[in-house]
């Protein structure tokens, strides 16, 4: 049952993925983000919504079934959505009898006529989009020399999926691997196995990765951000032979080396030797890049400082205790919207002097005398403790292209309580909350006589997980201003979902 009315148009399903099951045999899972993948799936036709789940049956569910017990080494302990568990796996395909996670927790993406369920390991699980039943598992490795891809890929036009992951490059030093997968072959052949490495983009410590978790895409080039939270392969070896120790303490920060970003060309894959450095910040998710006269513009959902905002969010558990959360919140990095601009020419130019000529923008870069470009960016939303995160965009007309608004989940001290959507030319912001709801990423979906960026509507899942437990509902509000259009209850506890994706 619900309130208000769902639009008519609104055909397909809303696909989600996280967390479902919080106890296998007496071993309860601590942490919200090692619960097994379970798929939310929300059904749209002639005004009405149904509900399904199911759980993804990955090697490590069912192990855990069988065995009754946690089996696998999940990626520690923390609460929060985004769970960017398994980073490490990726590299050990290499060495035996190190088993590598394959619950996969992130996000749900096309590829070709399948989908797939992924985290950000090696290993992706397709799954059918009507039933959510289990079909196989694919490891990436077979295709393309990657060790795991982020569960943020991007998705052209033409069904091209494209997406970034580490690899051991020349002399076996760290490199990053930016791999397309080509849309549906007319053969009907897999597209998986026609996976290829675009370009290969250096790293700025050969031993030592930064954690990636999602990267930019304009028409023409790659833009990737790399960042000092850096992955130390050493330790974590170390940790595997002595018995539970934990992800998380393979983390390290570099204090010194600030912010690099990276350019690449899309169509010939060339590097570009630009020396584009920033201070330092942690970085998850990008909200969208595009070239304007010359420049490349990219906006960014950052937290200032090179300690890693993980760190902060694993101590404390989500299910009970929010006040940890918050305490944490008030020592953890501080979250930031900004833009960046970088200039694509910058040979002729002076050092010293500021290379941005975009009219609308606060944003610099300037040339330094050792030839290293220096990027200041203009903030596009600030406020203590207050994030702007989980960013969308109307991303099948304006990824890659010069948009205006962006819609994201508004966390306050760590705590999703808002929906809220941002002009990023004015700044002007539009926000949904509500007492005691705790929406979920919000997925834009246009109308379908759309005909300004923003005509269409957003969905969202509301659960309250505190002590009066009611049922979760999908909200859907009104892209234009955030009002409310129609809720849906649906009769069963939800927990918390990380990202997914609107199947039409």
């Amino acid at each position: 049952h619900g309130t208000g009315r769902i639009p008519p148009w609104l055909k397909g399903s809303l696909l989600r993925l996280g967390p479902g099951l919080f106890e296998v045999g007496d071993e309860p899972f601590y942490h919200l983000f090692d619960g097994q993948a379970l798929f939310h799936k929300f059904d749209f036709k002639n005004g009405q919504v149904t509900y399904h789940r199911r759980f993804v049956r990955t090697d490590a569910y069912v192990r855990a079934m069988t065995e009754k017990r946690i089996v696998i080494t999940e990626f520690g302990t923390f609460a929060f959505p985004d769970p960017c568990k398994n980073i490490f796996s990726r590299f050990f395909s290499y060495f035996k009898g190190i088993e590598v996670t394959d619950n996969a927790l992130v996000n749900v993406y096309p590829v070709g006529e399948d989908f797939y369920a992924c985290t950000e390991t090696n290993y992706i699980t397709k799954v059918n989009p009507e039933t959510l039943e289990t079909i196989s598992k694919v490891d990436l490795c077979n295709y393309v020399s990657i060790n795991g891809v982020t569960a943020h890929p991007h998705i052209e036009k033409d069904g091209s999926v494209y997406n970034i992951g580490n690899c051991f490059g020349k002399g076996m030093s760290i490199a990053y691997n930016i791999v397309r997968i080509p849309p549906t072959q007319k053969d009907k052949s897999d597209p998986i196995e026609k996976a290829k490495v675009v370009v290969q983009i250096p790293c700025s410590d050969r031993f030592k990765p930064s954690y990636v978790h999602s990267f930019g895409m304009t028409e023409n080039y790659f833009v990737f951000v790399e960042t000092p939270v850096k992955i130390n392969l050493l330790k974590f070896l170390g940790a595997w032979s002595i018995r539970g120790a934990n992800y998380m303490d393979c983390f390290e920060s570099n204090e010194t080396m600030g912010t690099w970003f990276h350019l690449a060309t899309k169509k010939t894959g060339e590097y570009q030797k630009l020396k584009f450095r920033t201070s330092a910040i942690n970085l998850f998710h990008h909200i969208n890049c595009y070239e304007d006269n010359g420049f490349i513009v990219v906006d960014l959902c950052t937290w200032k400082g090179f300690e890693f905002v993980y760190n902060y969010l694993y101590l404390a558990n989500l299910r009970e205790n929010w006040e940890e959360v918050k305490k944490q919140a008030m020592v953890a990095p501080q979250p930031e919207v900004r833009r960046y601009v970088l200039p694509l020419d910058v040979h002729r130019e002076e050092q010293g002097k500021n290379l941005i000529s975009l009219p609308y923008t606060t944003a610099t870069a300037t040339m330094w005398a050792d030839g290293t470009v220096w990027l200041e960016p203009e903030v596009l939303f600030s406020g203590p403790r207050q994030a702007f995160e989980f960013p969308q965009i109307n991303y099948k007309k304006y990824c890659g292209k010069n948009y205006t608004y962006a819609y994201g989940l508004g966390l306050n001290h760590f705590i999703p309580d808002r929906i809220c959507k941002l002009n990023v030319r004015t700044k002007e912001t539009w926000v949904w909350q509500e007492p005691d709801s705790y929406p979920s990423e919000p997925l834009f979906v246009a109308s379908p006589d759309a005909v300004e960026e923003d005509d269409g509507v957003l969905l969202t899942i509301v659960v309250n997980p505190g002590a009066a437990q009611r049922p979760g509902y999908l909200l859907i509000l009104n892209a234009k201003d955030l009002t409310e259009v129609a809720r849906a209850e649906v009769e069963v506890l939800i927990p918390v979902t990380f990202h997914g994706m609107y199947k039409p």
